[in-house]
């Protein structure tokens, strides 16, 4: 997930390698070459990336740039393995090119090619998959745990504070957000819906209207939270009918309710699409009907105005739900209702949500989509996709502003980013 964060690339360098990063998971590798190698360390290359063919005693790696490079592997060759968290090499093990599998994350120092597209390497540091898929996991338990997100209605920039608004079956609550010069602050790219594109940000790039997703140390009233990492970004919210599906273009369109315009909507490997079954979104419909969920999340107004009056093409923001934190006062004690609520919030309830396909789409069912910003031809990329939602929207047609989707994976990035 969100996810991801985007991640702060920690370089500290210990005595023979660069430190693997931290939370938001760009993992580095240590890089330092033998004391005995005579080769000056600015003739040095340094490569690091994914793992995409093994032949011989050659890795081929893609690097973050988007390169191949053929790394050599040579007698001499130092290799070891390490995993995300360890500080130094001291707990690092000897590894063999058997060892290397497609998939994992490389750092390879060594004595370039003339044509710059192969290596002898002096050392390689390698991180298995598994292992960066084990701390993917754990970074998204993070953020489920000590996460909160929602949409912003408040900067103070100087005070370094955000006041975002949180919605949960429970109803709306305002949290307070405190930052220090620690804390990690990312902001999404408004055309990409690859976690690995948020940039490193300032608070002043945060604006009301924006959904925001920020995790640390909740207070106990549920009120508060001290952020070690916030990442905010500004999205559109879709609902409405399919127009038609394109499986083989993998895009459909939809019209949206708000502008009465057919949208493009394209989905990459990145969307996700899930679908709701019909006894859950009459309940939730329900629940709209009983005015439990009507103008609340300050997304803006039935007509969809953004809270913070900015265009936004025509479309209202979308906010972010909770991340699985669930503050106290939330859930059934705050319904309202007759009926007994179910607890947590939407976050929880999408996520446990069966997942889709473009092709389980068909003509006139009725989606919600959080997507990224228009490009130039006027078509954007879904985010989150939820189908079956029919009653909900016939129950109030703003449900979608207040149904918050998560708008990103919050988990670390697919490629964790391996710095010399």
């Amino acid at each position: 997930m969100f996810a991801s964060n985007t991640r702060k690339i920690a370089l500290a360098v210990i005595a023979a390698a660069a430190l693997i990063s931290s939370p938001s998971a760009r993992a580095s590798a240590p890089n330092a070459p033998p004391q005995d190698q005579p080769t000056a360390p600015s003739q040095l290359a340094k490569p690091v990336g994914t793992v995409k063919a093994i032949a011989g005693n050659t890795i081929t790696l893609t690097t973050d740039g988007g390169a191949e490079v053929n790394v050599t592997v040579q007698d001499s060759t130092r290799m070891v393995r390490t995993i995300p968290g360890q500080k130094d090499l001291s707990k690092a093990t000897p590894l063999q090119i058997q060892g290397v599998e497609v998939g994992d994350r490389v750092l390879a120092r060594g004595q370039p090619a003339a044509d710059g597209k192969s290596v002898n390497a002096i050392s390689i540091i390698v991180m298995k998959k598994s292992d960066v898929d084990a701390m993917k996991q754990q970074e998204r338990d993070d953020w489920t745990k000590r996460g909160t997100g929602g949409l912003v209605s408040a900067v103070d920039a100087a005070n370094g504070t955000l006041t975002i608004s949180v919605s949960s079956f429970g109803g709306t609550k305002t949290v307070t957000i405190h930052t220090t010069k620690d804390t990690i602050v990312r902001r999404y790219s408004a055309y990409s819906v690859n976690f690995d594109d948020a940039k490193i940000s300032t608070l002043d790039q945060v604006k009301p209207g924006d959904q925001l997703r920020a995790r640390g140390k909740l207070s106990d009233d549920g009120k508060d939270l001290a952020a070690e990492e916030i990442v905010s970004g500004t999205f559109l919210n879709l609902a409405g009918p399919v127009l038609a599906v394109d499986p083989g273009a993998k895009t459909l369109t939809i019209t949206d309710l708000i502008s009465k315009r057919p949208v493009l909507v394209k989905i990459s490997s990145d969307s996700q699409i899930r679908q709701i079954p019909p006894q859950m979104a009459q309940m939730i419909a329900t629940r709209f009907k009983g005015g439990a969920g009507s103008g609340q999340a300050g997304a803006g107004n039935a007509q969809g105005a953004p809270a913070s009056g900015q265009p936004n093409g025509g479309q209202a923001n979308g906010g972010m739900s909770n991340g699985g934190q669930r503050p106290a006062g939330d859930g059934a004690s705050q319904s309202g209702g007759g009926a007994r609520q179910p607890r947590g919030d939407f976050q929880q309830m999408l996520s446990r949500l069966p997942a889709a396909t473009l092709s389980d789409l068909k003509k006139g069912d009725v989606v919600m989509a959080v997507s990224t910003q228009k490009d130039s031809s006027g078509a954007v990329t879904a985010i989150t996709m939820l189908s079956g939602v029919d009653a909900i929207l016939a129950a109030s047609p703003a449900a979608s502003q207040v149904m918050l989707m998560t708008p990103w994976n919050l988990s670390a990035p697919s490629a964790e980013g391996m710095s010399p």
